[in-house]
């Protein structure tokens, strides 16, 4: 396969003897290596030709040097606030102004006349706002849009004058200037020749250079174009019919070069493939089947997907050449930068910047940064696991810096002192971006390969945010610094250096422009994606644009169009990707020259790849009980086994063996807000210390009503105790301190209501108390302990009622047994629960000879009052003396039960399903 440079090499070396004088003018610096490797094995002896893309010809020719997009920005601000009288803040202005140098951009490209243009956008909006019957309505945010439309001449004006007085410029300023310069610049070329080569697509400043040069005899423009799109009304072939059809020089001269490599044989196979992952994962097996990958490209239409693709290549691809840059966005240690700066917004959101604490989800995070982790990292300890345990174990909402250096006492010097820098206050912008770099400079010594690379980009993206710092100083608070870095970020890329002549070719499709590969792979081929949506960021309307002749969706369409159709058109295997998913931005629908290209080509092969589903057949969790395991059993049994381990058991006998047997805990996570099992604490504590002194007394109204004066003060107390460190005066955290006060005082109310009948008698016999009870089990050679703490035991008008406190809800289902015997089911967890308080209260108290009731008051529920456990086959039937018989016949259960749990047979097993 000869290429289109190589063709292009081998005409021009028929009429150029020598390149000392010449110059190659080239879409892309990419092209240029190429283009040397072609005059390499041409064996063009002595000088090589100057080699310039589009963007450096249009410098030398307008004198102007380019400026990136983001001074750029602070240019055009500084201008902007001297045509304003009261000026947007910078983070304002920069949300839209990028906007506006794009529009500023394109119009000088297309050498379009300003002032009409804008005359055009101000009148369009002036209709907008007219009424016949004059009752259109303007609000503030419609007026300030009117206002901005009308200055949008004035900005460009002011902006080009600056611009040229410095002699620098966006690139649509580098083509204006260069057409009013180029005769000036000709005449001074002398015998200087120009070859434009690979362009399709121009712009009308570079097509008036170009006529203009053609007519000069001292240029030759080689085009790369097939006979089936130019001979035709192909798409792809728009733009160089319309050249050849309306340019001078062309009316005398033939266009080059026309080829006919799309119609010979090529190997085409379209793939549908779901989702994203799919797609790159097929590449590369693609990829394993070459033998070499030379003269291979791998093309991503969705650029953003590198990150996926260097993950997927095969083991074979020796070397990999990436031409597109890795977006910052997606790099590792983009992550630190952005907690650093949520470290401090965050501390000054929620108000503790005079306090100089920091929130502790922001603390871990930048905790948990490998770059700052390595750094905390000692022969002997992980200083920062020591920091986040402690947050965690003393309940810390918000840390201190002092705090942190606490830990950092066997921490390197200069390591401490980085940390410690990191936490400190700073007064300026300037200060903050000091920091970040000093924090660099330590770093780049002690990382490797791609990390140097990524912190060296940074390194430098820092650097000129605090040199524009220094210079304008626009940065006003850190805010307004997070936000533009977010729109760094998102726009910057990193580009990587490698060999492009050797290996497998990574690139986008704008970097394929004049390049030529025997095997292409493409991904992403669809809709929205490939040609791009038709949806445009810009101040211009679309008829403006029509009317002036400025590019639009359709010239774009264009533009794609043949970029495809022209790397495809010397292939000999070609692989096309698509997304099928329609649940994904630009997928579903397979792109239009697809479907061109199959009717273009014969024999297109069209397959569907889906992921490799492997079968698995999901075994459950299984724990054989071994020697320790029933040594570990033998001392639970002695220390005692509580209701709720026994309900654990039937909920998940797994659960059980990891909580009761493996002893472990759920880890301690910060409880910011109050969580609902310290409410539930905080609400016994309270009804314990009112109830207490009245343990063995019978209690009055008059009682009741005294210690409803004391509820707050002991919820605040306890809420003190159990939620360490914790703020209740504010926020979600003070509503649920106004629960628990209610709770209790709805709850003292019952009370009052209850002891209001004179006919009510209420001894309190126990509140909060432990009882433990001992049985025997057949098979097991030693006595089981049960254990519990109830929370009330009463006496009502003479009969006994054990009490359990819960602040979920229950309902009475939970209590209904029809049956005693069927009552060992998690189901029945909390009957369970209260029938063994029932049944260690009687074993503690075998001689008393009076009626017992047991059950629950749900502090949800509580007009429902004390919920009974109830014994009644009857639907709507009640039964709820607690007997000794029932007693006795539920431990027999609860026996079986466990002998199931001892059995060293019987395995923990984890159910299939889960109730929750």
């Amino acid at each position: 396969m000869q290429t289109f440079i190589q063709e292009t090499i081998q005409d021009i070396l028929k009429t150029t003897q020598s390149f000392q004088d010449v110059t190659f003018v080239l879409p892309s610096n990419r092209a240029g290596v190429f283009v040397k490797q072609a005059l390499k094995d041409a064996q063009v002896q002595g000088f090589f030709p100057e080699i310039l893309n589009i963007e450096e010809f249009t410098e030398e020719v307008s004198g102007i040097r380019k400026v990136d997009s983001i001074q750029l920005l602070f240019y055009f601000y500084q201008i902007y606030k001297k045509v304003e009288e009261k000026p947007d803040t910078f983070d304002v202005f920069a949300s839209w102004a990028f906007t506006v140098l794009q529009d500023f951009n394109e119009i000088d490209q297309h050498l379009i006349n300003t002032k009409e243009v804008f005359l055009y956008i101000r009148d369009v909006e002036r209709l907008k706002k007219w009424s016949v019957k004059g009752t259109f309505q303007e609000t503030e945010l419609i007026k300030d849009h009117f206002a901005f439309t009308e200055k949008l001449n004035e900005y460009y004006d002011f902006f080009y004058e600056y611009l040229i007085e410095n002699k620098i410029g966006y690139q649509g300023c580098l083509y204006r200037e260069a057409t009013k310069k180029l005769e000036n610049f000709l005449q001074n070329s002398g015998d200087r020749k120009f070859f434009f080569i690979g362009f399709n697509a121009l712009n009308k400043a570079e097509e008036f250079m170009i006529k203009q040069m053609l007519l000069e005899e001292n240029t030759e423009v080689y085009w790369d174009i097939d006979e089936t799109f130019l001979y035709s009304n192909h798409q792809a072939g728009a733009f160089i019919r319309k050249y050849k059809a309306r340019w001078k020089y062309y009316q005398t001269n033939e266009i080059k070069t026309i080829g006919n490599w799309f119609s010979q044989p090529k190997n085409i196979e379209l793939i549908g493939a779901s989702k994203n992952v799919t797609q790159m994962k097929y590449a590369g097996e693609l990829l394993s089947q070459f033998s070499s990958h030379e003269n291979t490209a791998l093309v991503l239409a969705e650029e953003s997907q590198l990150p996926i693709t260097l993950n997927s290549l095969p083991q074979n691809v020796n070397s990999v050449n990436i031409t597109m840059g890795y977006p910052l966005k997606d790099m590792p240690s983009t992550s630190l930068f952005l907690s650093l700066f949520q470290l401090f917004i965050t501390q000054e959101r929620l108000q503790k910047k005079d306090a100089q604490q920091f929130y502790y989800k922001e603390v871990v995070k930048l905790l948990k940064e490998p770059f700052v982790y390595k750094i905390l990292t000692t022969e002997n300890e992980v200083v920062s696991e020591q920091i986040i345990g402690a947050i965690f174990t003393e309940n810390r909402t918000f840390v201190s810096k002092t705090y942190i250096e606490s830990f950092l006492k066997n921490v390197d010097e200069t390591k401490r002192d980085l940390i410690s820098d990191l936490f400190s206050e700073f007064k300026t912008v300037d200060a903050f971006l000091q920091r970040i770099v000093r924090f660099i400079d330590h770093l780049k010594d002690k990382v490797q390969g791609l990390e140097k690379e990524f912190l060296f980009r940074y390194y430098t993206a820092f650097n000129q945010l605090q040199n524009l710092q220094l210079e304008f100083g626009y940065f006003s608070d850190l805010k307004v610094l997070y936000q533009f870095f977010k729109q760094l970020i998102s726009s910057e890329s990193l580009s990587f250096q490698g060999e492009p002549l050797q290996g497998l070719q990574l690139m986008g499709m704008l970097e394929t422009r004049l390049l030529d590969f025997k095997n292409v792979i493409i991904t992403s081929v669809n809709e929205g994606v490939f040609p791009a949506s038709s949806k445009q960021t810009s101040f211009i309307p679309f008829d403006a644009k029509v009317h002036y002749g400025l590019p639009s969706y359709k010239e774009k369409d264009a533009i794609f169009s043949y970029h495809f159709f022209r790397l495809i058109q010397r292939a000999e295997n070609i692989y096309l990707i698509y997304n099928t998913e329609s649940d994904s931005y630009g997928g579903g629908e397979k792109s239009r020259f697809l479907t061109q290209l199959e009717l273009l080509k014969d024999n297109v092969k069209h397959t569907f790849i889906s992921p490799k589903v492997t079968q698995q057949s999901t075994e459950l969790l299984e724990v054989h009980k071994n020697e320790a395991i029933l040594e570990r059993l033998k001392e639970l049994a002695t220390k005692g086994i509580s209701p709720s381990a026994l309900t654990n058991y039937l909920y998940n006998p797994v659960a059980f063996y990891q909580q009761k047997v493996l002893k472990i805990r759920e880890f301690d996570d910060i409880e910011e807000e109050v969580a609902f099992n310290t409410l539930g604490t905080v609400v016994h504590e309270t009804l314990r210390v009112l109830y207490e002194p009245f343990v063995g007394k019978f209690i009055v109204k008059n009682d009741v009503s005294v210690m409803k004066k004391k509820v707050s003060e002991l919820v605040e107390h306890f809420f003190a105790e159990y939620f360490k460190n914790g703020d209740i005066s504010t926020g979600k955290n003070r509503l649920i301190f106004e629960v628990a006060v209610r709770f209790v005082q709805n709850f003292l109310d019952q009370e009052i209501t209850l002891l209001s009948d004179t006919n009510n008698v209420l001894k309190i016999v126990e509140v909060e108390k432990d009882y433990e009870a001992f049985f025997n089990v057949d098979g097991i050679n030693y006595p089981i302990k049960i254990h519990g703490q109830v929370d009330r035991v009463d006496q009502l008008n003479g009969v006994t009622r054990i009490i359990d406190y819960k602040t979920g809800v229950v309902n009475a289902s939970d209590l209904k047994i029809s049956d005693i015997t069927a009552v060992i089911d998690f189901k029945y967890s909390k009957a369970i629960q209260v029938l063994l308080y029932a049944f260690m209260y009687t074993q503690n108290n075998p001689t008393a000879e009076l009626q017992i009731e047991a059950g629950i008051i749900s502090f949800k529920r509580l007009k429902s009052g004390f919920m009974k456990l109830n014994f009644s086959e009857k639907y709507r039937g009640q039964d709820n003396i607690v007997s000794l018989d029932r007693i006795d016949s539920f431990i027999d259960q609860v026996k079986k039960l466990i002998q199931e749990i001892y059995n060293p047979e019987i395995s923990f097993l984890e159910p299939s399903e889960l109730p929750f």
